[in-house]
């Protein structure tokens, strides 16, 4: 038995190294991508474009232009005499913000009972610089709003305090973004990677036309089904291995929990995956199909994930869902060991979870396939 094994493991490789775009795609695709999102989310939005109509054209006015350049999050695009030079821009994507200061704002500004106020404009068809304009915006307008009050109970600026909080970050001291989307990309590319590979196997054969030489020949369906499966692992697990040293060494993503916990956690979520793909391959007539489908499937995954949105802000409904998805279990997996150093003490409910999914998923993909092929 082990010897027709190693014997079918030996023909897919040979298939591998035949077609070797597919094992250098799984490789090195999801890896480049892995670059891209890191590359974008671990640099901090700057350089917005902004505009601005300053009617009041006085030193207060300046002073406050000069505010919003200096938080580094604008760029000043240019400074306009008309509204329709603003719509105009705003309609062509040409700006993020602009700020339209009224003729009276430095009179406001000395005045004891005067209401200085700014009019900004945000292009919310690009929700995120704007976001991060309008957070800007508020930085230096609450600041000078505060300066406004001191000066009008004539407090002492030096001795002046009001409320305030002290802030200490866990895990993330730095807040960055790449620490967030870095380890969650790892953890769906590692998914896509298994399940396309793992699709296309008995696809592949179909459409080949090579399956019924392979049904006729003198293996069992379940060494044909272990043949298949363990170039996949092997691929799926230096896919991996590459992946997180890449997060490691070109992101500074930490691994404060056990690594070695991390790649047997690894190994076992790639079994689970595995029986989904094995699936896919069975009922796809084409590796074409085999992909639209994981594609399908990857995609439904990914909104359950809380990659994209918190899944605790969802409805009841949809949190009860994503506890049966396998990357939901596996991104808190792999957040909890490289970002807070938790071990199967915190991490067991998770771990629980994906292994009973891997068994329900595990179970009917041997089933299903086996009928198939018998």
């Amino acid at each position: 038995m082990l010897r027709r094994i190693l014997a079918l493991v030996k023909k897919e490789f040979i298939h591998l190294r035949n077609d070797w775009w597919m094992p250098a795609f799984m490789l090195f695709g999801g890896a480049l991508e892995l670059l891209a999102v890191g590359w974008a989310t671990s640099r901090p939005m700057t350089n917005l474009p902004l505009m601005v109509w300053d009617q009041d054209k006085s030193a207060a006015s300046r002073a406050i232009v000069v505010s919003l350049e200096n938080t580094g999050t604008f760029t000043l695009e240019d400074q306009v005499s008309d509204m329709d030079t603003i719509e105009y821009a705003l309609d062509r994507g040409k700006i993020t913000a602009a700020i339209i200061i009224p003729p009276d704002y430095s009179e406001e500004m000395a005045s004891h009972n005067g209401s200085p106020s700014l009019a900004v404009i945000l292009n919310g068809a690009e929700s995120i610089p704007a976001r991060e304009a309008l957070r800007a915006i508020e930085g230096v307008t609450r600041s000078i709003g505060e300066k406004i009050v001191i000066e009008r109970l004539g407090l002492d600026p030096d001795t002046f305090a009001g409320f305030d909080f002290s802030l200490r970050v866990w895990f993330n001291e730095a807040l960055s973004e790449a620490l967030y989307s870095t380890p969650a990309e790892l953890g769906l590319m590692l998914e896509f990677t298994v399940l396309l590979f793992a699709a296309l196997s008995f696809s592949r054969e179909r459409e080949l036309g090579t399956l019924e030489q392979l049904l006729v020949m003198p293996f069992s369906s379940l060494e044909i089904m272990i043949g298949k499966a363990i170039p996949v692992i092997i691929v799926g697990f230096l896919d991996f291995v590459l992946m997180l040293g890449m997060i490691h060494f070109a992101f500074d993503v930490p691994v404060r929990g056990s690594l070695t916990l991390l790649m047997i956690l690894a190994f076992g979520y790639l079994f689970v995956e595995l029986g989904k793909g094995m699936v896919i391959s069975v009922i796809s007539k084409t590796q074409h199909q085999a992909f639209l489908i994981v594609m399908l499937i990857g995609m439904s995954d990914f909104m359950f994930t809380g990659y994209a949105a918190p899944v605790e802000g969802m409805p009841q409904a949809i949190q009860f869902i994503a506890n049966a998805v396998p990357a939901y279990h596996w991104l808190a997996i792999v957040r909890g060991i490289l970002l807070k150093g938790s071990g199967l003490d915190v991490l067991w409910p998770n771990v629980l979870a994906l292994g009973i999914i891997g068994i329900v998923i595990g179970t009917f993909s041997w089933r299903f396939v086996r009928r198939n092929l018998d």
